[in-house]
């Protein structure tokens, strides 16, 4: 890798970590391609990506980033796994390393907090930006539909009090 290219790469992990809502740090010794494929597939259906890095280039980028504190997990075979989504990395990296013992998660990053493994887990079970904007869209919906069931609701009583009443005078 000569100058340039080494440039480049420090570049684009400059902006990944200025842009990324959760930068995870883990280490992956051991995994196999497959495996990794896995990770990186799982990754991107979620919104987010897995980059590997070589930890020297890593350090560079951080230098002057809000996360510049997560320098000290950059050792040995790490693996970067980040999303716009705040949460969406660190819930992706956290189900991979329950099932794959491999995958060692050491920390990370969510804007300027460093996270140490338990703030990776204590993230990772925070609902994501969809679930929330669902719970919030049906707490709008909410009242609408119990408006309607109450406005909706005389009308079925009465209905429900002349048929018992029809039903009295047939039998009768």
């Amino acid at each position: 890798m000569d100058r340039a290219q080494k440039e480049k790469v420090v570049e684009e992990l400059g902006q990944i970590f200025e842009s990324s809502g959760v930068v995870v740090v883990s280490h992956y010794a051991g995994l196999t391609v497959a495996e990794m494929q896995d990770l990186r597939a799982r990754m991107r259906d979620a919104g987010g990506s897995v980059r590997v890095a070589k930890n020297r280039l890593a350090k560079i980028a951080l230098e002057g980033k809000p996360c510049e504190s997560i320098a000290d997990l950059l050792s040995g075979m790490t693996v970067l796994t980040y999303s716009e989504d705040p949460v969406a990395a660190a819930k992706v990296t956290e189900e991979f390393a329950k099932e794959n013992k491999k995958l060692e998660i050491l920390g990370g990053a969510m804007g300027e907090s460093a996270l140490d493994r338990a703030g990776v887990e204590a993230v990772s079970k925070m609902p994501s930006r969809d679930e929330l904007i669902a719970q919030i869209a049906g707490m709008l919906g909410a009242p609408a539909s119990n408006i309607a069931g109450a406005i909706g609701a005389p009308a079925s009583n009465i209905a429900g009090i002349l048929s018992t009443i029809e039903d009295k005078a047939e039998a009768a």
